[in-house]
């Protein structure tokens, strides 16, 4: 059926009386606040939705609750980055028992000194939540019209629906629901998903995002992470500021199991022997040429600081570059001197 058919002979609407779309002159739309808005300042936008993407046992739950936590207790995220306007959290784990994310939870907490019982964090209890059903979408809408949170994390994707991942049609359609409940709620949502196994090292994370590429765009944040030698890079992107510089994190145990934040030298430091040593140690213990970040979090120096260190023995012909990383020159002959302790 055309819109030719849908007119009456008297060029009226033959469908029953549809009402015209709403229509505002631009100058009468109420401007946006000044600045970006953050809801847990440079990693999450304020009632944004998005993505938490990283390969398989890559800690994206462990951020999710990290996140979750910060803006529920209004203390910073990673212990880093403020909240600003904290408030409760809805938390709906698909893949663990909710006696296992209290748990995690609870060591959490007890990293930052908080009593379990004062988080304004509550976890959905249904056994299913299927966000391509309509009765479950609308179940999911009257919980957050009840508990009125601050955030919802949906943990994770695949377990979440039936679709084909790759259906950019039906993926559209869930994460329009996703939309319209965050634009009614005032919500903030974070979908934690999987990054492809196999991707190039030179794309996008975004890119890398499993399935449908409506998934990329959809976010106003979305935070990637990714395995660099024995730690973690966390990559934030935001729709609406640019995007900060990477995060290097490690999973430790003390006191508790917790991200943190991975600290360098300060950033006036100046490129000094002791790392330059360091650096080649690392190189003659591999077997593989080891790229740029992955020598930035294992020496956990700054930027800058590992820039000026690889210029200075490139010059002297001692490393050498390929696509795949930093190699010694094995055509000569270098003494590599052990740090000291």
């Amino acid at each position: 059926m055309n819109l030719v058919s849908l007119r009456s002979e008297t060029g009226g609407p033959a469908d029953g009386g549809a009402t015209p779309l709403d229509v505002l002159p631009v100058g009468q739309v109420a401007p946006l606040p000044a600045g970006q808005q953050w809801l847990i300042d440079h990693l999450w936008a304020e009632e944004g939705v998005g993505v938490i993407g990283g390969a398989p046992k890559c800690c994206k739950t462990w951020l999710a609750l990290d996140l979750a936590i910060s803006v529920a207790s209004g203390t910073p995220a990673l212990g880093r980055f403020p909240v600003s306007r904290p408030g409760p959290v809805l938390f709906y784990g698909a893949e663990d028992s909710p006696a296992h994310v209290r748990k995690r939870v609870e060591e959490l907490a007890l990293t930052r000194g908080l009593a379990l019982a004062s988080l304004d964090l509550h976890l959905i209890l249904a056994p299913s939540l299927r966000l391509d059903d309509p009765q479950d979408v609308a179940r999911l809408d009257r919980t957050l019209n009840r508990h009125a949170p601050r955030m919802l994390v949906l943990d994770p994707l695949v377990r979440l629906h039936r679709a084909h991942e790759n259906s950019a049609g039906t993926m559209s359609a869930i994460l329009g629901d996703l939309r319209e409940l965050q634009r009614c709620h005032k919500v903030a949502i974070i979908v934690v998903h999987h990054l492809r196994k196999k991707g190039g090292s030179r794309e996008a994370d975004g890119q890398l995002l499993r399935g449908s590429g409506d998934l990329h765009a959809w976010g106003d944040s979305n935070l990637y992470l990714r395995r660099r030698g024995t730690g973690l890079l966390l990559s934030p992107e935001h729709r609406s500021d640019a995007s900060p510089d990477p995060t290097a994190l490690e999973l430790t145990t003390e006191p508790a199991p917790h991200l943190r934040v991975v600290d360098g030298p300060s950033e006036d430091e100046p490129p000094d022997e002791r790392v330059r040593q360091q650096l080649l140690a690392v190189l003659a213990s591999s077997g593989e040429p080891v790229p740029r970040e992955g020598l930035r979090i294992q020496l956990r120096v700054r930027n800058a600081t590992l820039g000026e260190v690889l210029r200075r023995l490139r010059s002297a012909g001692e490393i050498e570059q390929t696509e795949r990383g930093f190699s010694l020159r094995r055509t000569n002959e270098v003494t590599i001197p052990i740090p000291a302790p």
